[in-house]
């Protein structure tokens, strides 16, 4: 029963991330291009990667929203 389940789970959140995906793909492109930016910047700083990669992943989704937003 507990096998069955978690297979349903798994499933469903596999299926959740592939419409996200297809349905949001500026964001989540602006989100890992701006975590990437800010990792480098971060680090580059002194400030740190994490911090900084947590501030553009944050900036570039929210960019790439718009950009969603925009040009679809």
């Amino acid at each position: 029963m507990k096998k069955t389940r978690t297979r349903i789970y798994s499933a469903l959140v596999g299926l959740s991330l592939v419409s996200l995906l297809a349905t949001a793909c500026g964001t989540l492109g602006g989100a890992a291009v701006g975590a990437g930016a800010g990792a480098a910047v971060g680090a580059g700083t002194g400030y740190g990667a994490g911090k900084g990669a947590l501030i553009g992943t944050g900036v570039g989704a929210a960019a790439g929203a718009i950009y969603d937003i925009t040009k679809h």
